[in-house]
């Protein structure tokens, strides 16, 4: 019987270049032999991924914060059943672009919902399940939305929520990584890819055993 696979989570906010360091990470963990799948939040299973176009399309003023979080909800426990406890089950290490603390802090502490109905809601459907590690790109928010603002397209629905959400959205995640330093890395994601993939490398090694 296979051993459980770990579960890491990467996130952070727009423009951070999680996308390229998942795929980086995901290329350095085959590379040392170990069977990976790669996924993402809100997505990762057919219905999420229909409930992902709800999100991240559409004007910013689509949905208030409470319908986002319950949306999301409703996508990650068909992530989690479909995609993630299986793949864990079997073995398999799992990555994901964003996972739980994306809710936290978009929904949480940029958009004003309670951090206690959100951990409830998450308890709901996930239960004391969490990554075994999670790696937080960090940036400016001036920094990282210019960024994104260079590749826009149809998913920008959060880009275009302001300046001042995007603050507060980053500090929630430093707020997040202050409160579980024994789950979270920060890591500064305004260095070249290449030191920030050495960077996560480092800390996967560190914090999970396995050599990059």
């Amino acid at each position: 019987m296979a051993s459980r696979g770990r579960f890491i989570t990467v996130e952070g906010g727009e423009g951070g270049g999680k996308s390229t360091q998942l795929r980086l990470l995901v290329a350095a963990l085959k590379g040392a032999g170990l069977p990976v799948l790669q996924t993402r939040e809100p997505g990762g299973a057919p219905g999420a991924e229909e409930i992902r176009r709800l999100l991240v399309e559409g004007e910013p003023g689509r949905w208030d914060a409470v319908t986002e979080a319950l949306l999301v909800s409703a996508a990650r426990r068909d992530h989690l059943v479909k995609t993630v406890w299986p793949a864990l089950e079997a073995g398999r290490w799992v990555v994901s672009d964003r996972f739980a603390d994306s809710t936290l802090a978009y929904q949480g502490h940029a958009g004003g919902v309670a951090q206690r109905q959100l951990m409830q809601l998450y308890r709901i459907l996930a239960d004391k399940f969490v990554p075994d590690l999670t790696l937080i790109l960090d940036l400016p928010p001036e920094t990282g939305l210019a960024r994104a603002h260079q590749r826009r397209g149809a998913e920008d629905r959060f880009e275009r929520m302001g300046l001042e959400f995007h603050r507060k959205l980053r500090d929630g995640f430093l707020e997040i990584a202050r409160r579980e330093a024994q789950r979270c890395v920060v890591i500064d994601a305004t260095a070249p890819i290449e030191a920030v993939h050495q960077a996560i490398k480092h800390a996967v090694g560190e914090r999970l055993g396995v050599a990059l």
